[in-house]
C-alpha cells in the first residue's frame, strides 16, 4: 500500500500522475511512444464535375485536382435557357449538358449543392426537377454523386458560411488561378467541386 510520503516523493520526482506508481507511468509512456502516428489523408486526385442546378441558368464546372499542380478549371458554362423553351425541354438540356461533360472529361465524381429551403412550393418543385435531371444523367453514366449544403460549400471555399456570391467567385478565382472571376452560376458550380475535393474521404474497405 502506497503511503502519503511515497506518493509525495513520486510527485516531486515527476514520476507519477494522479497517484499512479512510477512503474505504471513509465510503461504507459513507452507504450504511447510505440503507437504509430495517424496516417495523413491523401489529397483527392481526379476530375470533379460541379453543378449549380437551375431550370434556366444551371452552372457547370469541371475542375481537375492533382498532386503535381494546383486545382485547374478545365471547363465551365452557364446553361442559359430562354422562356420560349418549355419546362420539359429545359430538363432535357440540363441532362444533355451533364452527359456531355461526363463524356468529354474523365469525370470521377459529381458534386452538387443540396436543395435549399424555399417558401414557394412551385419554386421548390422546379429546382428539384432541375437537380433531378442532372443527377439522373450522372447516375445513368455510373458517376458517384455527392451533395453538400450551401453553407458547407461556402465554408470550405471562403471560410465563412454566409459569404455572398461575390466572395465565392473571388475565392474560386484565386484557388483556380483564373485571370477573371467566373459568372456566379459557374463559380458556385466550381465551388461545389472544390468543396468536394477538400471534404472527400474514401470509404474504408
Amino acid at each position: 500500500m502506497a503511503t502519503a510520503r511515497n506518493l509525495w516523493t513520486q510527485k516531486l520526482l515527476g514520476g507519477a500522475k494522479n497517484g499512479a506508481p512510477v512503474s505504471c507511468v513509465r510503461q504507459n509512456s513507452a507504450r504511447a511512444k510505440a503507437l504509430p502516428l495517424p496516417a495523413l489523408r491523401p489529397p483527392f486526385c481526379g476530375f470533379v464535375l460541379g453543378i449549380d442546378p437551375s431550370l434556366r441558368g444551371s452552372g457547370f464546372a469541371v475542375v481537375e485536382f492533382s498532386r503535381e499542380h494546383s486545382p485547374a478549371l478545365r471547363f465551365s458554362r452557364t446553361l442559359r435557357l430562354p422562356p420560349a423553351i418549355s419546362f420539359a425541354d429545359c430538363l432535357g438540356e440540363i441532362y444533355k449538358q451533364c452527359t456531355d461533360c461526363c463524356y468529354d472529361f474523365p469525370i470521377a465524381h459529381v458534386a452538387l449543392e443540396e436543395t435549399i429551403y424555399v417558401n414557394n412550393f412551385k419554386v421548390a418543385q422546379i429546382l428539384g426537377a432541375a437537380r433531378g435531371a442532372a443527377i439522373a444523367a450522372a447516375n445513368i453514366l455510373g458517376k458517384p454523386i455527392f451533395e453538400y449544403p450551401p453553407l458547407r460549400i461556402k465554408q470550405a471555399v471562403v471560410g465563412f458560411g454566409r459569404a455572398p456570391k461575390s466572395q465565392v467567385a473571388g475565392m474560386t478565382k484565386q484557388i483556380l488561378g483564373l485571370e477573371a472571376a467566373l459568372p456566379f452560376d459557374e463559380s458556385d458550380a466550381a465551388a461545389a467541386a472544390i468543396c468536394h475535393a477538400f471534404s472527400y474521404r474514401p470509404a474504408k474497405l
